[in-house]
């Protein structure tokens, strides 16, 4: 296990790079973001380790980060004050620019993924998703519907203006931007809905991980009842992502220390669990780049100063 030590900070969010395989981005917070500041982490991932390129400190918890889909060095993270802070890279100073509207915790970001578009999604504790033209500084849109905390927005991959996003209210719901509308609202769980994440091969398929343990699958062309759904986690699941290499493949990361895999198309879906972690595992993200690889940071309650290690898995998955 490749470790890298940041004494005092605790990973809520990880994502590797879009262009670079061995660039990693770790959004992290003191004190499991209760109090304190954060800071974002860029880091490098080698043969034997995990080496520090930057890192940049924010004034309160960062909860999220995502990297820009047009340039290799610009991040987005969400922080504890309701802002969100623009990065580069390649500038020393590192902040480019702060993007002020919410009024309580940004719990989410997300940059689009469709061509032709450049806009990033961010999910509040204050109920509202807003979209934001980060080249101007400007805010698009700021939407309303759900009933409770926005945990998770994300953008679809497929549908050019689109996002879902997941609620502590238990819906699961899609956003058309250009219409300013939520147009399909689910009765996704019983629970309050940590994450979701669309399927990277079908447009109308996405999963849900909730309080409840559970993951389900749903098809937004019949949302009665979900595709599929997955049982095996034994706490609150913080964490889901579609494999970027099968259809079918997702993974999960839970509050009861475990990563797991899963084939929702099969009749036993568990592929795998990792035990490796000794804390809450908040963040998880697939390597474009490399098949099979997927980061997940810890962190431990038992010594403070451990800080973070980052977890590499190259799995066998087929």
């Amino acid at each position: 296990m490749k470790s890298f030590k940041s004494p005092g900070r605790h990973g809520y969010a990880v994502e590797i790079s879009p262009f670079l395989a061995s660039t990693i981005a770790c959004a992290s917070s003191q004190y499991y973001g209760i109090a304190g500041c954060g800071t974002l982490f860029v880091l490098e991932q080698r043969e034997a380790d995990v080496s520090l390129v930057k890192s940049f400190d924010w004034n309160d918890g960062l909860f999220d980060v995502t990297w820009s889909e047009n340039n290799e060095h610009v991040l987005v993270t969400g922080g504890g004050d309701g802002s969100l802070q623009i990065w580069d890279t390649a500038h020393t100073q590192g902040l480019l620019q702060v993007l002020k509207g919410h009024t309580q915790e940004v719990y989410s970001v997300d940059w689009s993924q469709t061509r032709g578009e450049n806009l990033v999604v961010s999910g509040s504790w204050d109920h509202t998703a807003k979209v934001w033209d980060p080249e101007r500084c400007q805010l698009v849109n700021s939407l309303q519907g759900h009933e409770g905390v926005i945990y998770s927005t994300i953008w679809s991959p497929h549908i050019p203006a689109c996002f879902a996003s997941a609620s502590g209210d238990g819906t699961l719901r899609v956003w058309d931007v250009k219409a300013g509308s939520c147009r399909l609202a689910v009765p996704a769980h019983k629970a309050e809905i940590l994450s979701c994440d669309w399927c990277k091969y079908d447009q109308n398929i996405l999963v849900t991980g909730a309080v409840d343990c559970s993951l389900r699958v749903w098809d937004l062309r019949n949302v009665r009842h979900p595709v599929a759904q997955m049982m095996g986690h034994s706490y609150a699941i913080r964490r889901v992502k579609f494999c970027p290499f099968y259809k079918t493949v997702l993974a999960s990361c839970s509050y009861d220390f475990t990563v797991r895999f899963w084939d929702y198309s099969k009749n036993q879906p568990l592929l795998e669990t990792l035990e490796h972690h000794s804390e809450f595992v908040c963040g998880l993200d697939f390597n474009l780049h490399i098949p099979n690889q997927v980061i997940s940071p810890k962190h431990s309650a038992v010594d403070e100063q451990s800080g973070i290690t980052f977890l590499f898995s190259c799995l066998q998955l087929y």
